[in-house]
């Protein structure tokens, strides 16, 4: 934690050339592209397991505390992926680090390029749902429902405790320092090319999930009497689909729509998201198992109980979103969502 300290302090106070500022941006934005997705993996799983709390879930996102952080999120995504390729292609390119310093400024432009039509179209969603007379959660219950995920992490640390303990108790090098040798190195050459080859497949994953859910399709849609659910055949409310739920105009149905929908037999949008799943979780995670490693190097316990962090997390994730998936959504979960809508507005 000492380490961490002393490099944001020293980063503000070094001042450095865009090629540090770009360093500690990737970190930072990478952070909270895995906490949001800690979030929004379990959150959509309510759809599937818990449709009740997936209404409550739709409505904390709009809310006006989430919709500015819809607003960083976007921000987050869209720098991390591009200099996330800048760095893959100069890594497998070492001649071009010589362009490094102009790729960086390429990358903070092509980010308010794109996030230009993004934070255009989002505003404007945003200001004709707030002056429709909406429903707001109160900030109270927006933030007691986020309780649950403090409790996960607060369990999944203790085992990654526990687990670091064992580990040390019938390790020879005890407690000590992290010793850096050859031991693994083919692991890490191995995660080192995994980080830059899935960084870039996941670039057209997500920009495209980005311009359905965020863009084309804002999260102000997902509930309501007159959305269409970006890329299916479906039109407004009460147009039948053939997949044998009713149109009700919950968030839950939305979910049932998009993943229930066939092209030529094939549920596309499910494979869509389980590749999106396993890449972006399989990275986030990894990604912050470096950058956490990188500051309890002076400890082994600490060193060890972070690694198993991630992992934990990562495979939780990853089961959790994958039996989503490949679970369905029938009639009587839209009628508990509908259930849990109205009593949740009173109505």
């Amino acid at each position: 934690m000492a380490s961490l300290v002393l490099t944001l302090r020293e980063t503000l106070r070094y001042r450095g050339a865009i090629g540090q500022w770009s360093w500690v941006l990737h970190r930072v934005t990478g952070l909270g592209v895995v906490l949001f997705l800690f979030l929004h993996v379990i959150d959509t799983s309510y759809a599937v397991f818990a449709p009740e709390d997936y209404v409550k879930a739709i409505a904390s996102y709009q809310s006006p505390l989430f919709t500015l952080g819809e607003f960083g999120l976007i921000a987050c995504v869209v720098y991390h992926a591009l200099n996330g390729l800048r760095i893959a292609i100069m890594d497998f390119r070492p001649d071009l680090w010589k362009h490094q310093q102009q790729a960086a400024y390429y990358v903070l432009g092509g980010t308010v390029l794109i996030l230009i039509p993004f934070f255009a179209k989002m505003g404007l969603d945003a200001y004709n749902h707030y002056t429709h007379d909406p429903f707001i959660l109160p900030i109270t219950e927006v933030l007691t429902a986020q309780l649950p995920f403090l409790g996960y992490f607060v369990v999944g640390a203790i085992a990654a405790l526990v687990v670091a303990f064992l580990q040390n108790s019938i390790s020879d090098s005890g407690e000590g320092k992290v010793h850096i040798g050859s031991t693994g190195s083919s692991i890490e050459r191995f995660w080192w090319s995994f980080m830059r080859i899935s960084g870039v497949l996941i670039i057209p994953l997500v920009f495209g999930h980005l311009a359905m859910m965020h863009g084309l399709q804002g999260g102000f849609e997902l509930t309501g009497q007159n959305w269409t659910v970006i890329g299916t055949t479906t039109g407004t409310l009460g147009t039948a689909i053939g997949n044998g739920i009713n149109d009700s105009g919950t968030s839950v149905e939305f979910i049932a729509e998009r993943w229930n929908f066939l092209w030529g037999g094939v549920a596309i949008w499910k494979i869509y998201d389980i590749a999106l799943l396993t890449l972006v979780v399989t990275h986030g995670f990894n990604g912050l198992r470096l950058v956490l490693t990188d500051y309890t190097m002076g400890n082994r316990l600490l060193h060890r109980t972070v690694t198993n962090l991630c992992l934990i997390a990562g495979v939780a994730l990853l089961l959790v979103g994958g039996l989503a998936l490949l679970g369905s959504i029938d009639q009587s979960a839209i009628d508990l969502a509908i259930e849990a809508s109205r009593a949740m507005m009173g109505g």
